[in-house]
């Protein structure tokens, strides 16, 4: 007989395997290509923005960080040259966040790590059909959510 599982213990399940991932990726990001899992991210995010560049505010809510929080992430990023600021055109409040040609090679260096730390650290656990599975939930989830 399978034991019943709450909401709650799944959930907590997922959060602690998801934590640890975390902790695993970002210490070997840190190893390959000399930034964290939350820059990756936002190399990332702009990456795949149109013309390479996002609105501030349209970064912090990617990123589900407060407004202040992506300032100061994006000063510490800006510092090293990954992205730089420039202000909006059309609303002189605005800024945009842009990557920089360094940029792109270090997420290009840090996805490649990344790519083989999640088939490394994740991908051998699971066969096809149970990553199937995982996705098929994920995504379901994800359209509830939204």
């Amino acid at each position: 007989m399978t034991k019943k599982v709450t909401a709650a213990q799944a959930w907590e399940q997922s959060l602690i395997g998801v934590s640890k991932l975390l902790s695993k990726f970002d210490a070997e990001m840190q190893k390959e290509a000399g930034i964290s899992v939350i820059w990756y991210d936002v190399l990332l995010h702009l990456n795949y923005a149109l013309e390479k560049k996002m609105r501030m505010q349209a970064l912090s809510d990617s990123l589900l960080l407060t407004r202040s929080g992506v300032t100061r992430l994006v000063d510490r990023i800006e510092k090293a040259g990954l992205v730089r600021r420039e202000p909006a055109a059309e609303d002189r409040r605005g800024y945009y966040a842009i990557l920089t040609a360094e940029g792109e090679d270090v997420l290009e260096r840090a996805q490649q790590a990344h790519q083989r730390d999640i088939r490394q650290y994740f991908g051998v656990h699971f066969d096809a059909e149970e990553r199937r599975a995982l996705f098929d939930l994920m995504s379901k989830l994800v359209g509830a959510v939204a």
